[in-house]
């Protein structure tokens, strides 16, 4: 009977490490990507604002090539910029509306965040609740079971 109880916290455990806690970390990764999109759309509404604000009409600028490898650019019109709308495709905007697709993709990219919150926790709970009962059998094993007497 013991060895049967053992097996069983044995698999919930598993179940818990490789399964559940395996899911929240994925989720969590998941969450993390999207509120990394919002802070580099962010940056890009804040670099816009500079440049509208300055009435700046060319600048120069440093890009990050990959690994943090910056090369100096020179930008000669800013009326239009490139943005990454999604897919791998990019598309010419002025500068109003680069802000304004920007607002639009924030709002959207903080629901897809939102919804991998909300799984966080429901992956969080399911766990202290598969820890509950283990904790709740492992206290039903140490109890000691009804005594039979001989009448």
């Amino acid at each position: 009977m013991e060895n049967e109880i053992q097996q069983k916290l044995a698999r919930y455990e598993s179940f818990v490490n490789e399964g559940l806690r395996k899911d929240l970390k994925d989720t969590l990764d998941a969450r993390d990507a999207i509120y990394d999109q919002i802070s580099e759309y962010l940056k890009l509404a804040k670099d816009i604002e500079v440049i509208k604000d300055n009435g700046l009409k060319e600048m120069k600028t440093q890009v990050d090539l990959g690994s943090n490898f910056y090369v100096q650019a020179k930008i000669p019109d800013t009326k239009h910029i490139f943005v990454n709308v999604g897919f791998g495709f990019h598309a010419e905007l002025t500068l109003d509306e680069a802000l304004e697709f920007i607002k639009k993709k924030e709002v959207h990219l903080q629901k897809k965040a939102e919804v991998f919150t909300k799984k966080a926790s429901q992956i969080r709970a399911h766990i202290k609740l598969v820890l509950e009962a283990m904790a709740e059998i492992m206290k039903l094993d140490r109890t000691p079971g009804p005594r039979s007497f001989n009448v």
